[in-house]
């Protein structure tokens, strides 16, 4: 299994595509290939967190998203 750390935007993008044919035809856990998924999974999530960060939302602005989803209107609210 040869793995490496994801560094650059292309061994992220490299990563993401190996994961994603994984996704399709997820493999056994424990196998080669199972454990090579888990290990690429591993390391696109370390990228991500360091690299990608997703800052929470504003309470107020994401309460308002949850209404229009579930078509809450102003006069519904009362």
């Amino acid at each position: 299994m040869k793995i490496h750390s994801i560094f650059t935007q292309e061994d992220y993008r490299t990563a993401l595509r190996e994961v994603s044919e994984f996704f399709d035809h997820e493999p056994e856990p424990g196998s080669p290939d199972g454990d090579r998924f888990e290990v690429l999974l591993a390391l696109v999530e370390a990228y991500e967190t360091q690299h990608l960060p997703i800052e929470l939302p504003d309470p107020v602005m994401a309460n308002q998203f949850r209404m229009e989803q579930i078509s809450l209107t102003p006069k519904a609210r009362r």
